[in-house]
C-alpha cells in the first residue's frame, strides 16, 4: 500500500507541474518525427496557395502570439 501512495503522490505531483506550464500558455512542441521525416512531403499542407480559412487561421495566431509578447 505504500508503494502505491508514494507512486500516486508522485504521479499528482508530476500532472501538476505538467499543469502549471500548460497554464503559462507554452504550446507543446513536437518531436523531430512525424510528416517531417517523409522524404519528398513538402509540408502537411502542401498547396500551392493557402485557402481562407488557413490565413485567417494563421493571422488569429500571429495576433496571439503579439499580444503574449
Amino acid at each position: 500500500m505504500e508503494i502505491f501512495l508514494v507512486t500516486f503522490i508522485v504521479m499528482l505531483i508530476v500532472v501538476a507541474i505538467m499543469a502549471i506550464g500548460l497554464l503559462q500558455n507554452k504550446q507543446i512542441k513536437g518531436s523531430c518525427g512525424g510528416l517531417n521525416t517523409i522524404t519528398g512531403l513538402k509540408s502537411a499542407c502542401s498547396c500551392d496557395s493557402p485557402c481562407e480559412k488557413r490565413l485567417a487561421r494563421e493571422a488569429e495566431a500571429t495576433d496571439r502570439h503579439a499580444e503574449t509578447s
